[in-house]
C-alpha cells in the first residue's frame, strides 16, 4: 500500500504541489499529454529543477496564452464539472478531481451564503487552476497512492486581494477549508496557502499519520513562486510503503472516540449503522470519563478509502465532537466456507488457515439462529451440532 505524506514550509498551492509530485518520478511531458484532453484551451506545463536554501527540487508552471487569460472570467460548478468528464482521462481521476472541486463548491457556498451550484470560481476556475487540481489527482492515481497525511499548515498574515476584493490572509474559501486541519501561524506577510492548496490536501488526507514501521521511498520537492522572508518556499512530498501485515494481512484505519452523553441505544443503531456501510468491525468498551462520568469507547475499524462515510455516520450518529483516527496493520488467517450436515441442517463452518494447517473452524451463527427457530430447538444445541459435524478437509 502507497502512501503520501506532505511536509510545508512554505504553504501549499496548486503548482507547489504538483511540482513535488513531478520531483517525485512523475514525467511532465507525460502530464501534459494525458491534460491536453480536458476541453479547456492551449496551455503548457514547464517543470525545471531548481534550488531554494540548498535544496534542490522543482518549480512547476502552468501557462496559458495571454490572451486566453485575458478573457477569463470563472466558471461555475457545472461548467467545472462537463469539462472534467469530457476529458479522456481514467475514471478514478475524474471522480477524484470532481471531489476536490465540490468541496471547494461546498467551502465557498458557505463563504458567501449560497447554493453550490451558484458557486462561481475565479481564480480557481481558470484554466491554470484546473490544470494545477486534475494534474495532482492524476499524479495520485499514476503512484497508486492509497492514503494521504499531512503535517501542520503554515499560515501567513497580511491583506490579500482576490476577485471579491481585499481579505486578511488566509483567503475566506482558504480558513473555510482548514477547519479542523492543523496549522501553524508564522511570522510571513504572504498568502502560503491557496483554495487550491487546501482543497488538494483536505480532500485527499485519509490518516493522520503513516503508520509505524512504513517504509521510506523517496521524497520530491516543489517550490513556490514567492520569495519569502524567513523560511524556504517549498513543500515536500514523502512516498512511503505500509508495514507489510504478515502472510494474510492489510493496513486498515483505526476509527474512536470516547462518548459519555449519548444513549445505549443510539450506540447500538449506530454500530449497526457502520457495520451495513462497509465497517470491518465495530465494538465498544466501558470507559472512566473526566468527572467520573461513565462513559464508551466506540471504536470502527475500516479501509482508509471508506474513511468519509463513516466518519460522517459516526458524528452523525452519536454526540462525540472529535475522532482519533490512525493506521493500523491487520494480520489475518487464510479463511473459506464449507458446509456441515447435521440433524437440524445444513450449517455453513468457517475455517482459519494459519501456515499451512486448519487452526480454527467457527460455525456461521445466522445460520445456528435460523435451524433453531425453525426446529424450535436452542441455539447452543445446533452451533454444538454443526462443531461436531465440521468436515476435516
Amino acid at each position: 500500500m502507497n502512501l503520501l505524506h506532505f511536509d510545508s514550509l512554505g504553504g501549499a498551492s496548486g503548482d507547489m504541489l504538483l511540482g513535488a509530485l513531478v520531483d517525485l518520478g512523475i514525467e511532465a511531458a507525460a502530464l501534459q499529454r494525458e491534460l491536453a484532453t480536458l476541453p479547456i484551451g492551449p496551455f503548457s506545463i514547464e517543470a525545471p529543477k531548481d534550488a531554494e536554501r540548498h535544496i534542490s527540487g522543482t518549480r512547476l508552471s502552468v501557462h496559458i496564452p495571454e490572451h486566453d487569460h485575458a478573457g477569463h472570467h470563472g466558471r461555475h460548478l457545472g461548467e467545472i464539472r462537463t469539462i472534467i468528464e469530457e476529458a479522456a482521462l481514467p475514471d478514478p481521476v475524474k471522480a477524484m478531481s470532481l471531489k476536490a472541486f465540490g468541496r471547494l463548491a461546498e467551502a465557498e457556498a458557505r463563504v458567501h451564503g449560497t447554493g453550490i451550484e451558484e458557486v462561481h470560481f475565479h481564480e480557481v476556475g481558470a484554466v491554470d487552476a484546473i490544470v494545477d487540481i486534475v494534474g495532482n489527482c492524476l499524479a495520485l492515481h499514476w503512484l497508486k497512492i492509497e492514503a494521504v497525511s499531512f503535517s501542520p499548515l503554515p499560515l501567513g498574515h497580511g491583506m490579500i486581494r482576490c476577485a471579491h476584493g481585499t481579505f486578511p490572509s488566509p483567503a475566506p474559501a482558504t480558513a473555510e477549508l482548514l477547519k479542523g486541519f492543523p496549522v501553524e501561524y508564522v511570522d510571513e506577510p504572504h498568502e502560503l496557502v491557496t483554495p487550491t492548496g487546501a482543497t488538494l490536501l483536505t480532500a485527499w488526507r485519509s490518516v493522520e499519520r503513516p503508520p509505524a514501521g512504513s517504509r521510506l521511498l523517496r521524497n520530491g520537492y516543489g517550490f513556490g513562486h514567492r520569495k519569502l522572508d524567513g523560511r524556504p518556499n517549498l513543500i515536500r512530498a514523502t512516498l512511503l510503503e505500509a508495514p507489510a501485515a504478515g502472510a494474510v494481512g492489510e493496513t486498515c484505519l483505526v476509527l474512536e472516540c470516547n462518548v459519555d452523553d449519548t444513549t445505549p441505544e443510539l450506540l447500538g443503531a449506530l454500530s449497526s449503522r457502520l457495520l451495513e456501510a462497509g465497517a470491518l468491525d465495530v465494538f465498544t468498551v466501558a470507559a472512566q470519563m473526566k468527572k467520573q462520568r461513565p462513559g464508551v469507547l466506540l471504536t470502527t475499524l475500516c479501509l482508509p478509502g471508506d474513511r468519509e462515510r463513516l466518519l460522517d455516520l459516526v458524528f452523525r450518529g452519536c454526540t462525540t465532537f472529535g475522532v482519533r483516527e490512525y493506521l493500523a496493520a491487520r494480520t489475518m488467517l487464510e479463511r473459506r466456507f464449507v458446509e456441515a450436515q447435521t440433524d437440524y441442517g445444513p450449517v455453513k463452518i468457517k475455517i482459519g488457515r494459519w501456515r499451512g494447517e486448519d487452526i480454527t473452524f467457527a460455525p456461521e451463527m445466522e445460520d445456528c439462529l435460523r435451524l433453531a427457530r425453525e426446529r424450535n430447538v436452542s441455539v447452543r444445541t445446533v452451533y454444538e451440532a454443526a462443531s461436531r459435524a465440521r468436515p476435516l478437509a
